[in-house]
């Protein structure tokens, strides 16, 4: 599990930075995964993704901003990348 997860589960009601491992999951559940991990975040909070090259890249970060996130790719690797995402207005 994720360390989103295993706060949630704890009852930790509220964390800054979560991490969340998307690579190997399928377009648009990757996307769905990062919407819930961000709404349990607070407006200054800060979610990482790894997220595979490709079609996730291209499907996942277009539509994180659409929805009013900022989204940075923070690492690049040959087949996943690392995304900071941050609430567009904080």
């Amino acid at each position: 599990m994720d360390y989103l997860h295993d706060c949630l589960v704890n009852g930790v009601e509220s964390v800054s930075e979560a991490r969340l491992d998307l690579r190997g999951t399928p377009c648009p559940v990757n996307f769905i995964r990062c919407r819930l991990a961000l709404e349990h975040l607070p407006p200054a909070g800060r979610l990482q993704v790894d997220l595979d090259c490709g079609e996730p890249e291209a499907m996942v970060i277009p539509s994180l901003r659409e929805t009013g996130y900022q989204v940075e790719i923070v690492l690049k690797h040959e087949a996943w990348l690392r995304l900071q995402v941050t609430h567009g207005k904080t």
